[in-house]
């Protein structure tokens, strides 16, 4: 697939791409991206339902959140208030967190939970926190590392869009939601126990930070929730294993709004 930019409208205070008819779908990307990278799945999803697919406070064509110190609830707020309709949200990475966040507001009537992270072991949160520490002094995003534990091949098609858009994002946004990921530790168990709406929770079978565990034990958690791995996929599986990705995200989306799940 060729990753180009989509134009944008203005929802409130965010930019978005807004594609389709139909039952609504409101997809949230993860730190350092943009609207861009949902690509894959805005044309499929677009054939059946309007597509919602924001660009995070801070990223693509949002403004920054005029906080000095956001949190994470600031971040769900920027997109709670845009939620008019009945609508299924898709989270991926920081976006996963955003989306189960939401998840309890009535416009929700169903949560995907796209390589999220739940209770990260001390190992993983001390090396998460001190790649954000390292942020507060850098005055550009380098994406090297970041690529190298997302793609085995830095020359693919991803590889390099990704790289276009950390090279581009802004750095005080960057920095502040990277913050605000690296000290965040996932849903708690009790948010998901009371989560009584249809929940999916897929991640790759590759993916060291958020692992297919993680997403077992969180589906366990729901009442209503369900997991999927994704074989051989890593971090950027919406990108790198869009066809499978999309096969789960329409069947589970089709059923929350037939009321089906």
């Amino acid at each position: 697939m060729i990753w180009t930019t989509q134009p944008r409208s203005r929802v409130g205070s965010l930019a978005a791409i807004c594609a389709g008819q139909g039952p609504s779908v409101t997809l949230l990307h993860g730190v350092g991206l943009n609207a861009d990278a949902w690509g894959a799945q805005i044309d499929a999803l677009s054939q059946d339902y309007g597509v919602t697919a924001f660009d995070m406070a801070g990223h693509g064509d949002s403004a920054a959140l005029k906080i000095a110190k956001p949190t994470l609830s600031d971040y769900v707020d920027a997109v709670r208030v845009r939620l008019t309709a009945p609508t299924v949200v898709v989270g991926h990475s920081m976006g996963a967190m955003i989306a189960l966040k939401l998840a309890h507001n009535p416009a929700v009537i169903g949560v995907v939970a796209l390589n999220a992270i739940y209770q990260r072991t001390p190992t993983a949160s001390a090396a998460v926190r001190a790649r954000a520490k390292q942020l507060r002094d850098e005055r550009s995003v380098n994406p090297e590392l970041t690529l190298m534990r997302w793609f085995d091949d830095l020359t693919s098609p991803e590889a390099i869009a990704c790289e276009s858009w950390l090279r581009t994002v802004p750095m005080d946004g960057y920095r502040a939601a990277y913050s605000v990921f690296a000290n965040e530790n996932g849903p708690t168990a009790s948010e998901l126990q009371s989560l009584n709406k249809p929940a999916l929770f897929m991640t790759g079978e590759l993916e060291p930070n958020s692992t297919p565990e993680m997403s077992f034990q969180m589906a366990e958690c729901c009442p209503m929730g369900q997991a999927h791995i994704v074989n051989d996929a890593a971090h950027m599986m919406p990108m790198t294993h869009a066809g499978e990705v999309n096969a789960q995200l329409w069947t589970f989306i089709s059923q929350c709004h037939q009321g089906e799940v």
